[in-house]
């Protein structure tokens, strides 16, 4: 990397990149749809009435969707007369800097997102890197410091967000000729006493549901209260392993040892009603399909870890 550049990225690091008004106020319908995705079963955030009862007097926003109120959309980046951020990226891109990956997000909240607030952000770029060699690519990290208020002025959050800025085809590659390490271990679960029982019907091949033994609900993630009764009374029933693929992602990076890329992971929708997270199976990640059936197979990863799988149902 030339001196040259690198103080020519460095007069953007201080530059407000603008301001952003987001497109609609918080409202109940976004909010529902993202806690249907996420599965996350908090009243506070779609029962009126439950969090009226609550601390907060009313129903609020899940706290980590603070980015999502004002963020940009899938608008293209302007080839001139945008911002300096905007400008900063054309840099990097005429330099060969040309693939992005985000690499981390830190949060703070001043208060709790009400139905109704319209957000404001300041964005200012916070720091520029040296010229790094990753994994990835060589490249420079970027992060830019955003600051979240009403449009009333009043602040209710910040964030710092990161991105490395990298050039395609420059990562690190393992020689042939060295002698490959043996592949690590899948990481482990963190077993308690609630989830226990999962993997260790898991290890022989039994996909089962948690499900309250006082009004019969099912549940998963497994955890040791009803979100419908309150109870602490639970067993479990045996899952037929069929279901749909709700939604699915398919990871190429960061990438860890212990698993095969691409990797297709999939929220499966199961004919019983609760959905969980596995690997996709059976097919070229290309071929997976949002509502496709799948059929449960399991994966002996090694002697203390059993974890199920799902891969088309052929038809």
């Amino acid at each position: 990397m030339s001196s040259d550049f690198y103080d020519q990225i460095q007069k953007f690091v201080g530059l407000e990149a603008g301001t952003q008004d987001g497109h609609d106020e918080v409202n109940q319908a976004m909010i529902r749809h993202w806690v249907e995705a996420m599965g996350d079963e908090n009243p506070v955030y779609v029962d009126a009435q439950l969090a009226a009862e609550s601390i907060h007097g009313e129903r609020i926003a899940p706290p980590v969707m603070l980015q999502a109120w004002v963020m940009r959309g899938l608008k293209h980046r302007p080839e001139s007369g945008g911002s300096p951020q905007d400008d900063l990226m054309n840099v990097l891109d005429g330099a060969g800097f040309t693939s992005v990956v985000a690499t981390n997000c830190e949060q703070e909240y001043d208060r709790m997102l009400h139905l109704g607030d319209h957000l404001r952000t300041r964005t200012i770029i916070d720091s520029i890197s040296d010229e790094k060699q990753t994994a990835l690519g060589t490249g420079h990290f970027l992060t830019t410091r955003v600051e979240y208020e009403t449009l009333e002025g009043e602040p209710v959050g910040r964030m710092l967000f990161r991105i490395l800025k990298f050039k395609p085809g420059t990562g690190r590659s393992v020689s042939t000729e060295e002698e490959s390490p043996p592949r690590p271990l899948r990481p482990r679960p963190a077993l308690n006493r609630d989830n226990q029982f999962w993997f260790e019907a898991a290890k022989e091949h039994r996909l089962v549901i948690q499900k309250c033994s006082d009004c019969g609900v099912l549940r998963h993630p497994p955890r040791p209260r009803c979100d419908k009764c309150g109870s602490y009374e639970h067993g479990a029933v045996e899952a037929s392993g069929k279901g749909t693929i709700y939604s699915f992602v398919v990871i190429h990076y960061p990438q860890v040892p212990s698993f095969d890329y691409p990797l297709p992971v999939g929220l499966i929708a199961l004919e019983e009603g609760t959905r969980l997270v596995a690997d996709l199976t059976g097919a070229e990640a290309s071929e997976f399909k949002i509502d496709m059936p799948v059929i449960l197979e399991w994966q002996d990863l090694d002697s203390d870890l059993t974890l199920p799988a799902f891969r088309p149902v052929k038809l």
